[in-house]
């Protein structure tokens, strides 16, 4: 029976902590920009560090509320919270909190008109990796097959960015324990914009797996049998 069990009974839950920060970003932006919403609005949902605050205030809210958070880790967490903010604030001269509410809704767009030319290619900074390895977990198993692992005869624990096959999704820098060691890096010139609605309207867009028109055609893609089992031979070939 799923939790919570009262009296050997059950009912549905709530949803909260960091799973529902998007959906809260996304409903905080829409009454933003809405015409109609002439009242201050609140920020809450799966906010857990200064960065986090810093997004619900530059999409428009005018304070912010933390929950789950706190379950976790205390009242303490405010603190640093504070800590970051006021930092952050200093960097990018805001004077006061009304300074930054809704700085960002200029910037931020339906997903189909965004630069698809955008290139940026993740970088590891050897110096501050522990070598846990989280980042090249998480891109085989669950995104672009773009980390390599070292040679582990070696002794080599730090893993290296595959160019070709980053796409720059920025996952591996979200699983890393370690603050700014994983960084993305821009690669294009800034010359060039297309977006995915001007390809749909001079009908370039992808309409098969295969279809070259989609990017990433033909870059190495585990089997996931392969990551289910110790393969030797797979190991070894994807070390440098």
């Amino acid at each position: 029976m799923p939790y919570p069990v009262v009296d050997g009974k059950s009912t549905n839950g709530g949803y909260c902590g960091p799973a529902v920060k998007p959906i809260a970003l996304n409903m905080l932006k829409n009454c933003a920009q809405h015409p109609g919403v002439n009242i201050p609005i609140s920020g809450i949902g799966g906010i857990e560090t200064w960065r986090d605050a810093v997004e619900y205030l530059l999409l428009g809210a005018g304070s912010v509320q933390v929950c789950t958070a706190v379950m976790h880790y205390g009242f303490g967490i405010v603190r640093e919270m504070i800590y970051g903010l006021e930092q952050y604030m200093d960097e990018k001269k805001f004077k006061t909190i009304d300074d930054m509410v809704g700085k960002a809704l200029p910037n931020v767009l339906t997903w189909e008109n965004l630069n698809l030319k955008y290139k940026v290619v993740a970088n590891i900074n050897e110096d501050k990796c522990i070598g846990c390895q989280l980042c090249y977990t998480a891109c085989e198993d669950g995104a672009h097959q773009a980390i390599a692992l070292p040679d582990l005869k070696n002794g080599g624990r730090v893993p290296s960015i595959i160019d070709e096959n980053c796409v720059g999704c920025n996952l591996c820098s979200l699983v890393c324990p370690v603050e700014e060691c994983i960084t993305m890096e821009r690669r294009d010139d800034g010359k060039q914009h297309v977006t995915w609605k001007e390809k749909g309207e001079r009908d370039e867009i992808p309409t098969t797996f295969n279809d070259e028109r989609g990017g990433g055609v033909g870059h190495y893609i585990p089997s996931p049998a392969d990551a289910l089992t110790k393969n030797e031979k797979y190991k070894v070939k994807k070390q440098l």
